[in-house]
């Protein structure tokens, strides 16, 4: 069985000199998770401030928010393709924001000028139509006036509360500014409902007479021009973004492995001229990391190796060794299924592949249709060949593609095509045809009066219940094998999951199988099996305590254990059998998915069959709604089935996932 990847604990002491360049080869190489307690970044910064400038922080940050500004798309470029910035890389960066500065100066000045064009413009056309001069109607003993710009939306608010106080008359086409006139005598009463309407009076020239058209025109022209200046630098800029797309990422790339290098060394533990490094890497990268570190280095550096059970902090239990699980592309694709509940200790076994057969023979059990498992299938190979980009969700693709075939195969046995039972008809007589009648479907799943279907469904169930004793079997066993590797030699042979539960478990199954096929009869023995193996499941707490040399055998006393004992049979039995029927659900999902596709058959004839429109359409939305929803239904419960049935059996303890130093854009 496979287990998890070994790993060693790789400790390095680096000069001054080599700090950077071995930190930039740890980050492209991924593989190492760093044991050493890192400073906290402010405290780090103050004490390597002189050692490490943030010039370089400073020309990433500029370059990141050019890059963000130019609106190119997510930066998603591999880091490990970069290396840390040369002089060289500073001047083209130093040259590029330059450059860049200079073009958003004009643009936003461009902006600015075209604002202030605009409202001046505006402001002016406001009073064409005033050809009074404003110092004669203010000079009126008997007049109040008042001009100013008022809340959009509001004049006719304004006219309304001064209706028979004011006049008031819009000046321009959008009403925002106005002229209110009133007697000087009840001026004080309008101040309210001005500034309600946010009220801002505007300063008008003594002489003013309204604005002569020459004026008018020459505002708009300004206007016009600011807007054609403005429309030419947004096709500079994008000029600019098309021509500097690459240096920029190249920049990017460049500046954000040296930023993090630098905010890795300012962390680390040091002395004026010596770094100290310890992390985990697995067993099986010590040589090229010796071989390559020392040729990095010409030999200025120590390395050292330790096996994890000669490091001190692993050996007290204040340390858990990382753990790494090694598989190809279609395993590795569930791991993030394990790592979800939680991850193996250390040196145990590794269920991810038991995992990936059991979650991919109960999905397309629960989802039969060849049809619907050929969607998945073509979804998996688009996602694998990356045509169809569904951002983290294309590292899942060979999932698709495994509960496609599987989904696909049931459907051939099942004869159901998008719904349809006759199109796969000649496929099941000929291969039913080779092994006598020919028949079709090769098993029948749909609602039918032939008495057939019902031992067809009655035998789905019980495959399903045998799957689900296989699991709940290999999940015992892991946890058997598990306990004997860290050597928890009472966990092992005693309690409802160690070896005692499993001879319960097995014994009791196959008994049942003796009296069902064989209709033996329950003889003594058989009492005696069952007897003994459920009162070491259950009653294993002074047993458990002998063996790790615990005293007293009986913790809380005589009475406490019986009645603690008795419960713990109750839980044994009943978790056994509830492992065991809760398996059921994978045949009632078979049969609820036959039914599904039986209720969009009825529909689409109902509709006037698969030749008409209506009937397509049916037939294309009930499928696609199946697929949809019932796929998720079915992952959930295929996922539900791992987590209570099988991991529950030996996830008594979670380890540490090793998640390793590498470079990230961020």
């Amino acid at each position: 069985m496979a287990k998890t990847s070994e790993m060693k604990l790789l400790e390095l002491m680096i000069l001054k000199e080599d700090i950077s360049s071995v930190l930039e080869y740890l980050g492209k190489k991924g593989t190492i998770q760093f044991q050493t307690k890192l400073k906290d970044s402010k405290n780090s910064s103050e004490e390597n401030g002189s050692e490490f400038s943030n010039a370089d922080a400073q020309v990433f940050n500029e370059l990141k928010k050019a890059y963000g500004e130019l609106n190119y798309p997510a930066f998603d470029k591999d880091l490990s393709l970069f290396s840390s910035p040369k002089e060289e890389d500073r001047q083209s960066a130093a040259q590029f924001i330059s450059s860049y500065k200079d073009l958003d100066k004009r643009i936003s000045d461009a902006s600015e000028n075209l604002a202030k064009a605009a409202e001046a413009y505006k402001e002016t056309e406001s009073f064409a139509d005033l050809k009074l001069s404003y110092s004669e109607l203010e000079h009126l003993s008997f007049l109040s006036l008042k001009i100013g710009k008022i809340l959009p939306d509001s004049f006719d608010e304004l006219k309304d509360a001064l209706d028979g106080i004011a006049v008031v008359v819009p000046l321009g086409n959008d009403r925002s500014r106005v002229l209110v006139a009133s007697s000087k005598k009840g001026r004080f009463a309008i101040e309210s409902e001005l500034k309600n309407c946010g009220f801002v009076q505007m300063e008008i020239p003594k002489d003013f007479k309204g604005v002569p058209d020459d004026i008018l025109e020459s505002l708009k022209k300004q206007k016009q021009e600011a807007e054609k200046q403005a429309a030419e630098l947004a096709v500079e800029k994008n000029n600019f973004a098309e021509t500097h797309k690459e240096i920029l990422t190249k920049l990017l790339g460049t500046f954000s492995i040296g930023v993090q290098v630098e905010e890795l060394a300012k962390r680390l533990e040091a002395t004026e001229l010596v770094y100290r490094l310890t992390g985990w890497i697995p067993a099986k990268e010590t040589e090229s990391y010796m071989k390559e570190l020392d040729d990095l280095t010409e030999s200025r550096i120590a390395i050292r190796l330790y096996d994890p059970y000669e490091v001190p902090a692993v050996i007290s239990g204040k340390e858990q060794v990382p753990v790494k699980l090694s598989h190809g592309k279609f395993v590795k694709s569930f791991e993030r299924m394990i790592f979800s509940y939680g991850s193996p200790l250390y040196g145990t076994i590794d269920p991810t592949p038991f995992v990936a057969v059991f979650f991919t023979i109960l999905f397309g059990i629960m989802f039969g249709d060849c049809g619907q498992g050929l969607v998945f299938l073509l979804l998996g190979i688009l996602m694998a060949a990356k045509v169809v980009k569904v951002g983290g969700w294309n590292k899942f693709a060979p999932i698709f593609i495994a509960i496609g075939c599987t989904s696909t195969i049931m459907g051939l046995l099942t004869g159901e095509f998008f719904s349809n039972e006759t199109l796969l008809e000649p496929f099941s007589e000929w291969v039913t045809g080779l092994f006598g009648t020919p028949h079709a479907p090769i098993l029948k799943m749909m609602p039918s009066s032939d008495p057939s279907s019902i031992v067809a469904m009655f035998g789905v169930f019980g495959v399903a219940v045998a799957i689900g004793f296989v699991i709940n079997t290999i999940g015992l066993i892991i946890n058997f094998i598990n306990c004997l590797i860290m050597k928890r030699y009472d966990e092992a042979f005693f309690g409802k999951n160690g070896l005692a539960g499993a001879v319960f478990f097995w014994y009791v199954v196959a008994l049942v199988l003796r009296i069902v096929l064989l209709h033996h009869s329950i003889a003594v023995y058989d009492w005696i099996v069952i007897g003994v193996s459920l009162f070491f499941a259950a009653f294993a707490s002074p047993f458990e305590r002998a063996i790790r040399h615990e005293k007293p055998l009986l913790e809380n006393g005589v009475g406490t254990y019986l009645i603690s004992s008795v419960v713990e049979i109750i839980e044994v039995v009943s978790g056994y059998l509830s492992n065991t029927v809760s398996f059921v659900r994978v045949g009632a999902f078979a049969l609820s998915h036959a039914v599904l596709d039986y209720v969009i058959l009825i529909l689409t004839e109902m509709c006037g069959g698969s030749s008409s429109f209506a009937g397509i359409l049916v037939l294309v939305i009930g499928n696609a709604v199946i697929i949809v929803l019932e796929g998720m239904i079915v992952a959930i419960q295929v996922i539900r089935l791992q987590y209570y049935e099988f991991f529950s059996k030996f996830f008594h303890e979670t380890g540490r996932e090793f998640k390793p130093f590498k470079f990230e854009y961020n």
